[in-house]
């Protein structure tokens, strides 16, 4: 067959991708057409890659949520985009963050990220230090009204726990 040799390669380059780091299908996809597989191939392999268990988008949501989460300590809403990003649907990034916040809940994460400051020492803060820290967490993801109920800081600068939500 003509196809086989131009076949072979995508799947031997899908091999190579998959056993360096676990992909997202949209990822694998992408990956295959900058190489230049016509989309044919590339559906051809992502499937045999998928008969394989190389290729399972729900496990590697489960598995990249986990680690930014868990290892990372990320919010709830950046682990969402991320996932998003990488062609997660959205039900499975909702599945994957509640299997994830199941070890470690987004206010623990929180703390960890504080450094497990007490209540006084994050009232104690200045003003330029706490607002620091509020953009560092919005950048990871948390939600504003968890971020100042941690920070306890909220009534005193007239800020509301309001998500936007």
């Amino acid at each position: 067959m003509k196809g086989e040799p131009v076949r072979k390669r995508a799947e031997e380059k899908a091999y190579r991708l998959l056993a360096r780091r676990a992909h997202s299908e949209r990822e694998l996809r992408t990956k295959l057409e900058a190489c230049g597989f016509s989309e044919a191939v590339i559906r051809q392999v992502i499937d045999r890659c998928r008969e394989l268990g190389y290729l399972d988008d729900a496990a590697y949501a489960r598995q990249r949520a986990r680690d930014l989460a868990v290892n990372r300590l990320a919010g709830d809403r950046r682990i969402a985009f991320d996932l998003r990003e990488r062609g997660i649907p959205e039900e499975l990034c909702r599945e994957a963050i509640a299997e994830a916040r199941a070890e470690l809940g987004e206010g623990e994460a929180l703390d960890r990220l504080l450094g497990r400051r007490t209540g006084e020492e994050a009232a104690g803060m200045e003003a330029r230090e706490k607002a620091r820290w509020i953009r560092r967490l919005l950048g990871r993801g948390f939600p504003t009204g968890l971020i100042y109920e941690k920070l306890k800081g909220s009534e005193e600068e007239g800020f509301h726990g309001d998500d936007g939500e």
